[in-house]
């Protein structure tokens, strides 16, 4: 059996601003460096092989809190980078409700169907992640890996593992900051067995706005 843990990365500046980032690129807050070492902190037990991250500052400075203590190098993987967002990126939520309307309503609303403006639709990013998380999961047979990503390829993944459509992708909430899901893979494919696990957060848990 495969063990595949995918973490959120821990709370950035934008979501301090409440900002759609994107794959602008910033870093995390003080706030984020304490989710991220409380995961850490939870991933201790864990005997991990190997640590991928998306190459998204935010991503892998959170993955860094648990290399450093596991003595682990981290490998940068793009494919888990979150949706390029177009014309959205590093823009606030609240202006993209009132400039972007119905296109934003849609990744509000029904989100398996939304396209930023001049960016990747989410029916994209599904593919591109789960081809990705499928690939690392035959390269890594029989071992146990970390992933540091981003909300919308964990919400994707989660979506596609639990045999849902992009019709169906509204119903799966979004992922808290820093928080793990964790996919095993085995004779029979690959499945979802915990989500956004979040309870050893404490005080310091963070979630997007409802504005998303």
């Amino acid at each position: 059996m495969t063990h595949i843990y995918l973490v959120r990365h821990g709370q950035s500046e934008g979501n301090l601003r409440r900002a759609f980032l994107g794959h602008y690129d910033l870093d995390l807050t003080e706030q984020g460096h304490r989710q991220a070492e409380k995961t850490a902190e939870f991933l201790s037990d864990v005997k991990a092989d190997v640590i991928y991250s998306s190459d998204l500052k935010r991503a892998y400075s959170t993955a860094l809190h648990t290399a450093n203590k596991k003595g682990m190098d981290i490998i940068k993987n793009e494919n888990f980078r979150e949706i390029f967002a177009g014309e959205w990126e590093n823009r606030l939520f609240d202006d993209l409700i009132v400039e972007y309307g119905e296109g934003y309503r849609l990744f509000r609303e029904d989100i398996g169907h939304a396209h930023p403006t001049g960016g990747e639709s989410v029916a994209e990013l599904w593919v591109r992640v789960m081809a990705e998380l499928r690939k690392i999961a035959r390269e890594n047979d029989g071992k146990t890996v970390l992933v540091f990503t981003h909300a919308t390829p964990i919400r994707s993944i989660k979506a596609a593992l639990d045999g849902l459509t992009l019709d169906e992708m509204q119903r799966i909430p979004w992922p808290s900051n820093a928080s793990v899901t964790h996919v095993v893979a085995d004779g029979d494919g690959l499945r979802v067995v915990e989500y956004s696990r979040d309870d050893f957060m404490g005080d310091c848990l963070t979630t997007l706005p409802k504005t998303v």
